[in-house]
């Protein structure tokens, strides 16, 4: 089944995806999902890099060096705090400590550069303060609320303030959810990740505009028609954009992928690894969330509307609700068969 020859049937109204019917299926999962991610951050955390909570950085150029011979040589440099050690491609070893003083960062670079045989000079070395990294961390915060309240006036003003609620929600939706699986995974929350969230949220909100346009496009005469109920209408919508919105996702995580399984995977390109995963998985829940999570939550609170009521009202009292488009389509080729 090609799927340019679905989508065209989707649009046309001949099939049907009962998307706003079963939005409880959607809330179901979506809850799972977050649940899981609220276990997450509740048991093992959001690991920070050291530009947020600051810190001290040595990386060391060592071919043949191991992760336990780095530990080792910063406890011998008489540091007992928490060290975290990783390697950098096939050549480097980055290890991690608390905020500490130049004489003891000086002491560590001493003591990694016998081990490793290299020179003092040849380790990079990077110190973040504390007072620095709270700056870091409430710039991050006031961009992300910052990047939220402009969404807001942006929907409500181009559409209407209900689709701006549907729109955050599905927003929060996709950063809990990927900080959830930041946190499983163990990944540093890094400001590329910052960068990533504010990306994902970007294109997010991009994939519920187009969906939202084509709601306003079938529900703007509803009222006086009659013909339809909200949800049918929108549900219609939501049929009419479905395969553009996953063409478009595809399309964007084929590179996002190449950069995260191939570039951090197997080039072992980690500082790609941070902006990629949130990309990543942002992409996904991004995609999922326009479709089964905001377009839902709109209808739910447009239903809610008297004048909506009202139309349903009209809808019942003509015999129930009206028959889905495709399903008339089908009734009309069966007559002409009979004929």
């Amino acid at each position: 089944m090609k799927i340019s020859g679905l989508g065209g049937r989707l649009y046309r109204g001949e099939s049907s995806l009962n998307i706003i019917g079963g939005k409880r299926k959607w809330y179901s999962l979506s809850l799972a999902f977050i649940i899981l991610a609220g276990f997450a951050l509740g048991f093992k955390g959001v690991e920070l890099s050291i530009e947020f909570k600051g810190g001290s950085s040595f990386t060391v150029t060592a071919p043949s060096g191991t992760i336990a011979q780095a530990e080792n040589a910063v406890r011998s440099a008489g540091y007992l705090g928490e060290t975290r050690a990783q390697t950098i491609g096939e050549d480097k070893i980055r290890i991690q400590t608390g905020v500490i003083e130049q004489s003891q960062s000086n002491l560590i670079q001493d003591s990694l550069a016998r081990s490793f045989g290299v020179t003092v000079e040849s380790i990079d070395t990077q110190n973040v303060g504390p007072s620095w990294g709270e700056e870091i961390s409430r710039k991050a915060l006031q961009g992300l609320v910052a990047f939220l309240i402009i969404v807001m006036i942006y929907l409500a003003l181009a559409f209407e303030p209900k689709m701006a609620i549907a729109a955050i929600v599905a927003l929060i939706h996709d950063v809990f959810i990927t900080v959830g699986i930041y946190a499983a995974v163990g990944f540093e929350v890094s400001p590329s990740t910052v960068i990533g969230f504010l990306t994902i949220l970007g294109y997010s909100l991009y994939d519920t505009v187009v969906v939202f346009d084509k709601v306003r496009e079938n529900t703007r005469f509803i009222t006086a028609t009659g013909k339809y109920t909200y949800s049918q209408a929108a549900n219609l919508a939501v049929n009419q954009t479905i395969v553009r919105s996953l063409n478009t996702s595809l399309i964007a995580l084929l590179p996002v992928a190449a950069i995260l399984f191939v570039g951090a995977g197997l080039l072992g390109a980690g500082t790609l690894k941070d902006l990629s995963l949130a990309l990543f998985i942002g992409l996904i829940a991004g995609t999922y969330s326009s479709i089964f999570i905001a377009s839902p939550v709109l209808a739910q609170l447009r239903e809610r509307e008297p004048a909506i009521k009202a139309l349903n009202q009209r809808v019942m009292a003509r015999g129930g609700a009206p028959l889905a488009q495709g399903q008339r389509v089908q009734r009309k080729r069966d007559k002409r068969k009979k004929r």
